[in-house]
């Protein structure tokens, strides 16, 4: 399974750490927060994968080059100006193939060994990693059911973590631009095509100044 990681945001939650440096090279414990997610991509045998990126685009690239340094091999994808996660996923579908491949939103950091996932998704569409709500989103955003399938509605809910697994089909018959997942998600939801896995180890949305420093002190320990 190919691996892509979300990498072109502008980072404007993290303003002013990004008004010079773009959000995934941001460091917590030692090193930028998308080597992390290098080192757990590879470290699972996921070694192919595409990261997209826009804003200071060249400083990522520069920083991780073929990604050969980290036991990986990264395929690059350009995006003028950020065309939102699913635009930018289907940009990338011709480096990204044909079949189901892991997502990895580039500003969240998880303890979540990827080899631990299921490696096919049958019929379904996708397989969402959902956590305990944090507490700065309470009210979560999906249920997940006792067959394990995701929905919306009433009722206990968790979190989205960020991370899932897709099938490209999800997006392919989208035409190219800037355009959002998530309304996707919810019809392919409507349509009992999305699994959940409730990961119930460690993880932080990086989405301000003060949870990297957060983490940065977790990871110090």
């Amino acid at each position: 399974m190919k691996a892509m990681i979300l990498a072109a945001g502008l980072g404007t939650r993290m303003r002013p750490l990004t008004d010079h440096c773009p959000k995934p090279l941001l460091e917590a414990g030692g090193k930028p927060l998308i080597v992390h997610h290098l080192e757990r991509l590879a470290h699972a045998g996921i070694r192919e994968l595409v990261i997209n990126v826009s804003y200071r685009a060249e400083q990522i690239v520069d920083a991780l080059g073929d990604g050969s340094a980290f036991g990986v091999s990264i395929a690059w994808s350009h995006e003028t100006t950020p065309l939102e996660t699913g635009g930018g996923i289907r940009q990338a579908l011709p480096l990204l193939g044909d079949e189901p491949f892991l997502l990895v939103n580039g500003d969240v950091w998880c303890d979540l060994d990827p080899a631990t996932l299921p490696s096919s998704l049958g019929t379904d569409l996708a397989r969402l990693v959902l956590v305990d709500n944090p507490d700065h989103h309470r009210d979560g955003d999906f249920l997940l059911d006792a067959n394990g399938r995701v929905r919306e509605g009433p009722g206990p809910r968790l979190t989205y973590a960020g991370i899932a697994q897709l099938d490209p089909a999800l997006v392919a018959d989208r035409d190219e631009g800037s355009f959002a997942l998530a309304p996707l998600l919810r019809a392919a939801m409507a349509d009992d095509r999305v699994t959940g896995h409730h990961h119930r180890g460690q993880w932080v949305d990086v989405g301000t100044p003060e949870r990297l420093a957060s983490l940065d002190r977790i990871l110090r320990g």
